[in-house]
């Protein structure tokens, strides 16, 4: 379960992002479009310490890019090379966000839901002392067979970034795409997800056991 703020965020999301993909050897959209939020689904961690949360953007009529972040309450140690920037939570404060393929966090976050079939968050906000849902913007699934058992997933050996970005665990291989609905697909299972606009199932990331 992923418990919301109403709250702002300064500089937001996509204002990070936007000065931040420019970067990427893989992003690709319009010279001078903003950059524009399509959908976005979350994973829990169950420490509850990281916030984790995949957006998928474009620039213009470039096409829809996979950004998983996670944020922390403080700087993640030996991660500067992921840091996508800090902000300011008026209800939690300081946070730094970080591209969550370099954070080991989202990697177990990511192999549950690929192997697993944890899925993703559910999402409240809490108004008055209550909790109010909120409706996914897109929504997530699985294809292909999974495993009998998942292992833990342990430690983070190496990322090789790129399109897509593969995050090479103790147990487990992950790829996660960047750019959606064109490209080779590696092996494994397959996460997927479905938005407004796009009714057909794409693939998102994929796991296979080491």
């Amino acid at each position: 379960m992923a418990l919301l703020h109403r709250a702002t965020l300064r500089p937001s999301k996509v204002e990070l992002l936007a000065a931040w993909l420019p970067g990427r050897d893989w992003f690709r959209g319009d010279a001078g479009a903003d950059l524009e939020r399509v959908a976005a689904y979350r994973f829990d961690d169950p420490a509850g310490a990281v916030g984790i949360d995949t957006m998928l953007v474009r620039a213009g009529n470039g096409p829809v890019h996979q950004v998983p972040l996670t944020y922390r309450g403080a700087p993640l140690d030996g991660a500067e090379r992921w840091l996508v920037g800090t902000t300011e939570h008026s209800v939690l404060g300081p946070r730094w966000v970080y591209d969550a393929a370099g954070d080991p966090v989202y990697a177990a976050a990511l192999a549950a839901a690929v192997l697993a079939g944890t899925g993703q968050a559910e999402e409240y906000f809490e108004v008055d002392g209550r909790r109010e849902p909120r409706e996914p913007s897109m929504v997530i699934g699985t294809s292909g067979a999974r495993p009998a058992a998942v292992p833990a997933v342990g430690t983070v050996r190496d990322v090789v970034a790129g399109d897509p970005t593969v995050i090479v665990t103790d147990t487990v291989e992950l790829a996660v795409l960047r750019r959606l609905g064109g490209g080779t697909a590696p092996g494994g299972t397959a996460l997927t997800g479905s938005w407004s606009g796009q009714p057909t199932p794409l693939p998102l990331a994929y796991a296979s056991l080491r």
